[in-house]
């Protein structure tokens, strides 16, 4: 592999060569730290003003109240209540975890 700027080649296995392609390297590794860092003062500032709140959930509070009511009532399987509310099975479970969850730590 060879670098070729404004008409001059450079081999890597030569000195000028191995300094550009150090030089280049470094440049892309600043960049890369750059861009994360300005992320993640983004993500914090963004995260203070209350603007920063994930993913939203797949089933709104009436619905997951109502999926609580079906699910304790035992009268349909965990797949049934999948396919009725339209998402997926771990959906499922992890609302009915949170609800749990949320109902022994009250």
């Amino acid at each position: 592999m060879k670098l070729s700027i404004g008409g001059s080649v450079h081999d890597p296995k030569d000195p000028v060569g191995r300094l550009l392609f150090n030089v280049l390297a470094m440049v892309a590794e600043f960049e890369s730290d750059l861009i994360r860092s300005l992320t993640r003062e983004g993500m914090a500032i963004a995260k203070a003003k209350g603007q920063l709140r994930g993913k939203q959930p797949k089933l709104s509070l009436p619905q997951q109240r109502h999926l609580m009511e079906v699910y304790r009532a035992g009268t349909h399987t965990t797949a049934e209540l999948a396919e009725l509310f339209n998402v997926a099975r771990s959906t499922v479970y992890r609302t009915v975890q949170r609800q749990e969850g949320a109902k022994a730590g009250k």
